[in-house]
């Protein structure tokens, strides 16, 4: 009778815990913070007066953004994790 009262006390004990893991958790995930170590990073696409951006795709390896102009229209790729240009893609009728 010891051994299982022993059990349920610990049971319980690992209960509360876990339930105090999963709320820290919780609130680290949902807060406004950045990861330690990330940094803010902006990337200017230098695109002409008139240009605008027509739309915009995500894979594991690149961003595209199609951007729209005057003289035509052309999709940028971008690196995701760096966020630096790796492509154009020109596309003319």
């Amino acid at each position: 009778m010891a051994a299982l009262k022993a059990l349920v006390i610990g049971m319980g004990v690992l209960i509360v815990a876990g339930t105090v893991a999963l709320a820290v958790l919780l609130v680290q995930r949902l807060g406004g913070n950045s990861p330690a170590g990330a940094a803010a990073t902006s990337l200017s696409l230098a695109q002409p007066e008139g240009a605008r951006i027509g739309g915009i795709a995500a894979t594991d390896r690149a961003l595209a953004v199609w951007v729209v102009q005057p003289d035509g229209d052309r999709v940028i790729l971008l690196d995701p994790s760096g966020a630096r240009r790796i492509g154009e893609i020109r596309l003319r009728d």
